[in-house]
């Protein structure tokens, strides 16, 4: 990374610095960075995330969204660009010591923040001034449960979205807050409608490394479908242009199902009869909107067995893990994730009449779990946690 990171506001100091490094925590920090700068339009804030952040703050400045990697080789891959982007991080904090540090999800990188801003003596858990806080918890319940330890350790406050979560960190000093999750946002809108005419929609994921993997069997379960007499379109949402870059000459190389593919940006409101889709914000945004799905996924081979290791849940999708008693995504992972397996089950759906009615009862469900609590949402906690009222 060759330019100076600087995030500092136009005018003045930085009341909060939010750092998010994937597009979906850049969407959620963008509506509570709008919610905030509605109860207090005075705070200065900067940011470090994506398109989203962007559009609601117009400082942003560098793209983190964008260089969002998963697994243990592709980190290690960008090793270099995550170093000198975090030492350019932690010393623009440095100098601008602003009231409030606000990470969000990415623990990877956020957490080593926290306790790097803890080790300098800027954060208040450091004998500092900054309070550092952290909306979204990692995966504890899925694997390393012991970094509750040195999140108490480094955070001052935690917002998690999932009423379980709170449970997760019973045993430590942080105080953690459940805000109801993103989706409960009034704005919120997951892109996808249910339609019993509608398409099967391709959701690969917003991540290249992911999306390269997993796209194929997606669209040789398309094409098997097609070729077994099935009269239907599919939609292949892109977050963004180097997605789309991606998938084109993958979508092409299917010349016999490629004009029955469109590509489309993620962000419309997409009408869809079935959702062929990975593992992660997505799969839960179709159960969220009553879209039947299952849920295939392919990791790189040693991020899987490593993983397979140290994971601690019985299901790969939220909403599955939501309402573990009766799943509603159909789960294939690694080398079960072929196109006629995964073709298979979709024709299952779309052959039952009552998939919608059930699809729909299944979002009542998320949509009650999930609420924001009447108490204390998100803005509330920021607010009073951060010191910015």
């Amino acid at each position: 990374m060759s330019r100076q990171i600087d995030f500092s506001p136009a005018n003045g100091p930085c009341d909060l610095l939010v750092i998010a490094g994937e597009a979906s925590g850049d969407e959620h920090a963008s509506r509570l960075v709008q919610d905030l700068l509605h109860a207090r339009p005075e705070c200065k804030i900067s940011a470090l995330g994506g398109d989203e952040l962007r559009r609601v703050l117009g400082n942003q400045v560098f793209p983190l969204a964008e260089h969002a990697v998963v697994g243990l080789m592709e980190v290690l891959k960008n090793y270099r660009l995550f170093r000198n982007l975090f030492d350019s991080t932690l010393e623009w904090i440095e100098k601008a010591r602003p009231k409030c540090v606000l990470l969000v999800d990415y623990p990877g990188f956020n957490l080593r923040l926290a306790k790097a801003l803890k080790e300098r003596g800027i954060s208040r858990k450091g004998g500092g001034e900054t309070v550092v806080l952290q909306y979204i918890s990692p995966q504890l319940w899925a694997w390393k449960p012991k970094r509750r330890f040195g999140m108490s350790a480094t955070l001052d406050g935690l917002a998690v979205i999932f009423p379980f979560e709170e449970e997760c960190y019973a045993d430590v000093s942080l105080p953690v807050s459940f805000v109801g999750h993103p989706f409960s946002h009034p704005s919120y809108r997951p892109g996808v409608r249910y339609d019993k005419s509608g398409a099967i929609l391709l959701l690969p994921g917003s991540r290249a490394q992911p999306v390269s993997r997993i796209l194929p069997p997606f669209l040789e379960a398309f094409e098997i479908l097609i070729k077994g007499g099935r009269n239907i379109q599919a939609l292949l949402p892109v977050s963004d242009e180097r997605i789309r870059k991606l998938v084109e000459p993958m979508v092409r190389e299917r010349k016999t199902i490629c004009d029955q593919i469109k590509i489309v940006d993620r962000d419309h409101d997409l009408p869809a009869r079935v959702a062929l889709m990975s593992s992660g914000t997505m799969s839960l945004s179709c159960a969220w909107a009553g879209v039947p799905g299952v849920i295939g996924y392919r990791a790189h081979p040693i991020t899987y067995m490593i993983g397979k290791k140290l994971v601690g849940v019985p299901y790969l999708g939220m909403a599955n893990l939501l309402l573990p008693d009766d799943p509603p995504n159909p789960e294939f992972l690694q080398g079960r994730a072929t196109g006629s397996v995964l073709a298979a089950e979709i024709a299952k759906i779309l052959d039952n009449p009552q998939a919608g009615k059930q699809a729909a009862e299944i979002s009542q469900k998320l949509h009650g779990l999930l609420a924001k609590p009447k108490e204390r949402g998100v803005v509330d906690w920021l607010i009073q946690e951060g010191r910015l009222g």
